[in-house]
């Protein structure tokens, strides 16, 4: 299903440590959804949506990688997508500047 797929150059910005002509859909989908849902504009999500299933998303979000979400951003997924997430694992999620 995702063997021709490929990122969208406009959503290149997104990954911005990768080359994205090197990102695999399977082995990279963590990331390619987080980061689409963290960083990306409606148009971004859509093509994420057409890309991914609504559970693929889920369980990125009900799994979410340490230290790389915006607050507002992991909590706004997991109400649209009614993911309640314990307290210590949503707090890890979370992006914080040390200053």
């Amino acid at each position: 299903m995702l063997k021709n797929k490929k990122i969208p150059q406009k959503m290149r910005w997104l990954f911005w440590s990768y080359d994205i002509k090197t990102l695999d859909f399977d082995r990279d989908k963590d990331y390619i959804i987080s980061q689409v849902l963290n960083y990306g504009t409606w148009d971004d999500v859509r093509w994420l949506k057409k890309t991914y299933s609504d559970d693929e998303i889920k369980k990125v979000i009900k799994n979410p990688s340490r230290g790389i979400w915006f607050e507002k951003v992991l909590n706004y997924w997991c109400v649209i997508f009614n993911i309640r997430l314990k307290k210590d694992l949503f707090q890890k999620a979370i992006f914080r500047v040390n200053v």
